[in-house]
């Protein structure tokens, strides 16, 4: 098989997780390819998600590894077998690689956890609203592309409203909510869609008050994804250069006691609701 010009986000993960695995073993590529019968520079590509690698051989290496994580094993192993061509393949060649791989990542996310300060949550924004946010952020795109985001953007909401919805438990800052992108209407439609989805039951909201004292968070803005196991899990979180994928155990424990910490300073569920109920009567 031929190497991946473009690995997926997905696919590096597993490669990064392998090489995890073989340095815990303290092994060179070299000893490992030489184990599998392979060369070196394979070894390099499959763990950099370049080349595929089958079930088979990660249950192989993981018996070399002498790694006794069955779980673990299992799910690197689900991981090389799935071979799902989501409705965000449609947008390859379209789109930048990121939006596919988060649109992937939410895919195979057990629950979705976000924290969002400046704007509605991309899963909770109606099209006017996104179409604006867009249009403003990146006036150079041709207007066929920003309807390409849009309708992507739109798409991604399947997580939460399909036929198995995702536990997704948001935490919004009022600023986001009373912000205007554009103008009285599209933010009225704009929260009343948020209303509507919060009465399906699929999405879990918290507000954060502007006048809550504690929240110096600011800056905790984050998606974070479960995996199969919480060592398979993954956070994103917008950098200056770009959306960036954090997969190590260190930085993921800081940002679950981080999200844990803004929730504290959140409404409840039901005050939140009645709280962005008052927002329309304002509008």
């Amino acid at each position: 098989m031929a190497p991946r010009i473009h690995p997926t986000a997905r696919q590096m993960r597993l490669g990064a997780e392998l090489r995890k695995l073989r340095e815990a073993a303290g092994l060179k590529a070299r000893e490992v390819a030489a184990f599998l019968n392979s060369t070196s520079v394979q070894m390099s590509q499959i763990e950099a998600g370049i080349a595929a690698v089958s079930a088979e051989r990660i249950r192989r290496l993981a018996a070399h590894y002498a790694c006794a994580d069955e779980p673990l094993i299992n799910a690197l192993a689900a991981m090389s077998g799935d071979r799902t061509r989501g409705w965000w393949n449609d947008y390859r060649g379209v789109l930048p690689q990121v939006n596919l791989d988060v649109a992937e990542a939410e895919h195979h996310a057990a629950f979705l956890h976000e924290v969002v300060i400046t704007h509605v949550p991309g899963l909770l924004q109606t099209s006017d609203y996104a179409r604006t946010i867009f249009r403003y952020m990146r006036p150079e795109l041709p207007e066929s592309e920003v309807e390409s985001r849009v309708e992507h953007r739109m798409r991604r909401r399947v997580v939460i409203e399909g036929a198995n919805p995702k536990p997704y438990e948001t935490i919004v800052h009022e600023f986001a909510l009373k912000v205007r992108v554009a103008d009285r209407q599209t933010s009225l439609t704009q929260l009343r869609w948020i209303l509507e989805q919060i009465e399906q039951g699929h999405t879990t909201l918290r507000v954060i008050p502007i006048d809550q004292d504690g929240f110096a968070g600011a800056g905790a803005s984050m998606m974070y994804m479960g995996g199969p196991l919480p060592l398979l899990d993954t956070c994103l979180r917008d950098t200056p250069t770009g959306t960036a994928f954090i997969d190590t155990e260190p930085q993921l424990a800081q940002l679950r006691t981080l999200f844990h910490k803004v929730k504290k300073a959140t409404l409840d569920p039901l005050a939140s609701r009645d709280f962005i109920h008052s927002l329309t009567k304002e509008l």
